[in-house]
């Protein structure tokens, strides 16, 4: 592994602390090149690996200019790849041209990749809002050359059309047209790349445009070292140019300096009090990578590519883009929403920008696509927590209706947006079908996974019944309660397994249950199985209790799920040998899953149902995966999802059921913490005696220094500045906190 030096000042400056290494192998799938945050452009090398590059990869093919960290599907980006040389390549195919390089040396910072290539050549890279820059240092007596590859990105990337063009004696610029994620459609990116000296030669190889095959351009150097600053731009060659304001002209150091300092800016959000190097760079690196996304989408100008594929303009406000909202649903929007509002606003404003000119709302948006990815009703919480974190004001109205919409409608066959395909049962029923053979627009469809969907669409309408409520759209409000409750109908109290008896259960179209069925197999669920879906139900949690048998019962399903006796005894072992292991074990399973979403909220369900001491515990051994390694990421980070888990988890606090603005507390994994909020008020947390090497309990927990017994706390406690406090104890036995008669929120959509 790239060793991280920690300067002395480490704990002044969290840029210092991150490695950018982490999650770069076994498929964390992020990416170790630099970055700014929330920036549209990258420089970051690519390898073998179908999401760019991953520690173990043995050559380097070249230096792409855009990524996404995280995402588990094969086309991610890679585009405008660059590669410095001593000479031309015998052949212009970057797998036989790839070169070698070393882990020693190399860095991974915010803002700052550095590799010395097996050619002798260093390279360093930083990068703008919307540039990727490189310098190239060449061994002393070579001719300096770069390629730069249009024809191909990513590997399982595929470039369908690209053109190349010389500018000037030191401009390129061109275009690569690439399929999106999870099998989209084609889309097309616009580059310029300029160097700080003139080219001495050039040449092409594969002609200056043309469909898909190598293709690409060369330069040479009279001498180096060389800088080049690549700008893109999804709206047209005049936007990649325009962009490259952001670094023309300007020395690379003088990049790399403020892009650190951006970043520094951002992870200093949060500061927390920790002596153990390990754990702070792991908590600073997880916020890293929740700060990398969504991206920007317009350009420096303003002006994006919508929905309808034309031109619009964000005039004092910035688009964002690439939104995988199955996944950052559950905790990356609220760490934002919480970190940063105004910016929450303007995501907000991206999503409802969507609807305006696609007609729909997205599910996982990239670029100026919908692919249709995953299943269920992802953007009903992604907003309604918006609204509920106050992103939404002054557009409360115009979400209200585009989310009535998408709840009660299905977009038409005409439209690309696959929407919530299963609505013609759910409504009618209470149910989505499991129906294999059901069409869809793109990756997936509900129908295809009838009862994780039925439970997706329950928990996203009973949230989206709190905001119907606020509205006074209270007919509407009633009936979302309604629907709210409807994974009961999928409730089948004959199944039984391990044990325990009661699940839900896929049904066909005609209503009748699936046979043959099993908890522990996939039919009906996606990347999931009805032992971890079964507690997707936080938005009605004593309804939940009551199916399960009541609270001994639900609690002893809990322990089964978590492995609970084994992991008192070995917290560390028992996660990584009990719980779900590989990053796709998603079927054939019974126990929790930390490296996907559909159960990440599930350590609280034990605060829920009475015993907080217990989501203490599995907290504090579920952080023992999050590791200072290249493989220190649970399974894809899923665009920061995972890392968003990671740091609500070490703060103390969760955002578990959508719409509430409710946080459910555990204890803290650092003694003080204190969130820094956009306002300029502090939310501090402290816990006495944190000791990371063994379990810890709440023993009592104050607010502003008046005893708190609840489990959760209001988002509106927290936004005006606020102090929490945390006796921890290491006896279960001491942890009564938080057990008492109203400790555990109410239910959002009780029978009445």
């Amino acid at each position: 592994m790239a060793t991280m030096v920690i300067p002395v000042n480490a704990q002044a400056d969290p840029v210092a602390s991150v490695n950018t290494f982490i999650g770069s192998k076994d498929d964390g799938n992020t990416f170790p090149g630099a970055a700014v945050p929330f920036g549209m452009a990258h420089s970051s090398p690519i390898g073998s690996h179908y999401a760019g590059w991953r520690y173990d990869d043995p050559v380097i093919r070249g230096f792409g200019h855009f990524f996404l960290s995280g995402a588990g599907c094969s086309e991610q980006g890679g585009l405008v790849s660059i590669l410095p040389t001593t000479g031309l390549p015998a052949s212009f195919d970057h797998r036989r041209y790839g070169v070698a390089y070393a882990h020693d040396g190399e860095v991974g910072r915010p803002g700052h990749y550095r590799v010395r290539l097996g050619s002798g050549i260093t390279v360093e890279s930083t990068a703008t809002t919307r540039t990727g820059v490189e310098r190239f240092a060449f061994p002393p007596g070579t001719t300096p050359h770069v390629l730069v590859n249009v024809g191909q990105a990513n590997d399982r990337e595929p470039v369908s059309r690209s053109s190349v063009r010389v500018v000037d004696d030191r401009t390129l610029a061109g275009t690569v047209t690439a399929q999106a994620f999870c099998g989209g459609k084609p889309y097309t990116t616009y580059f310029t790349t300029t160097f700080d000296r003139p080219f001495a030669r050039t040449g092409n190889w594969g002609g200056a445009a043309g469909g898909a095959g190598l293709r690409g351009q060369w330069v040479t150097f009279a001498d180096g070292p060389v800088t080049a600053a690549t700008a893109i731009s999804h709206v047209d060659a005049e936007g990649a140019a325009k962009n490259l304001a952001e670094a023309r002209g300007k020395p690379f150091d003088v990049l790399r300096d403020a892009a650190q300092s951006r970043w520094r800016d951002e992870l200093r959000s949060i500061e927390i009090d920790t002596a153990d190097a390990d754990d702070r760079t792991v908590f600073y690196t997880a916020l890293y990578h929740v700060l990398l996304q969504p991206l920007t989408g317009n350009d420096i100008d303003g002006r994006y590519r919508g929905f309808d594929d034309q031109v619009h303009t964000a005039d004092g406000w910035t688009y964002y883009e690439y939104y995988s909202l199955w996944d950052t649903y559950r905790a990356h929007n609220q760490l934002l929403a919480l970190l940063r509002p105004g910016r929450a606003r303007d995501i907000a404003r991206s999503v409802l920008a969507i609807h305006e000119q696609g007609g729909r709302l997205p599910r996982w948006a990239y670029a100026n696509q919908e692919t249709n990815t995953m299943t269920g009703d992802p953007v009903t919480p992604f907003l309604v927590d918006l609204w509920r974190f106050g992103a939404l004001e002054g557009l409360e109205d115009k979400a209200y209706a585009a989310l009535i919409r998408n709840a009660d409608e299905v977009p038409p066959a005409s439209s690309p947006f696959e929407g919530r395909a299963g609505n013609p049962s759910y409504l009618a029923n209470g149910f989505v079908q499991f129906d294999k053979d059901f069409p869809k627009k793109g990756q997936d469809v509900d129908p295809h996974h009838g009862a994780s969907a039925t439970m997706e669409y329950a928990l996203a309408d009973a949230a989206l019944s709190v905001m119907a409520e606020a509205l006074g759209h209270q007919e509407d409000a009633a009936e979302l309660r309604r629907r709210g409750r409807n994974y009961r109908v999928l409730w089948d109290t004959t199944v039984a397994d391990r044990g325990f008896t009661g699940f839900p259960r896929p049904k066909t179209a005609n209503g009748e249950w699936l046979r043959p069925f099993t908890p522990q197999g996939q039919d009906g669920f996606h990347e999931g199985t009805a032992w971890q879906y079964q507690w997707l139900v936080q938005q009605d949690v004593p309804g939940l209790v009551e199916r399960l048998g009541g609270k001994e019962k639900a609690a002893a399903r809990l322990d089964d799920f978590f492995a609970y006796p084994d992991l008192v005894a070995d917290p560390a072992g028992t996660v990584r040998e009990k719980w779900v292991v590989g990053p796709y074990d998603y079927y054939n399973q019974f126990r929790y899953n930390p490296n996907n979403e559909p159960d990440l909220h599930a350590p609280w369900m034990y605060a829920l149902v009475g015993e907080p001491w217990k989501t203490s515990a599995v907290n504090r051994a579920a952080q023992s995966l999050f590791v200072n390694a290249p493989n220190g990421v649970t399974g894809n980070d899923d665009l920061g999802t995972m890392s968003a888990w990671y740091v609500f988890s070490a703060l103390g606090l969760y955002p578990v059921t959508p719409g509430t603005g409710q946080f459910v507390l555990h204890a803290p994994r650092f003694s003080r913490a204190v969130i820094h909020l956009e306002s300029g008020r502090d939310i501090t947390i402290t816990a006495s005696g944190t000791d990371t090497s063994t379990l810890q309990y709440v023993k009592a927990a104050r607010l502003d220094d008046t005893p708190h017994d609840r489990v959760w706390v209001d988002y509106e406690s927290l936004t005006e500045g606020a102090a929490l406090a945390f006796d921890l104890t290491a006896d279960p036995g001491e942890a009564t906190w938080g057990t008492g008669p109203g400790a555990a929120p109410p239910s959002l959509c009780p029978d009445r």
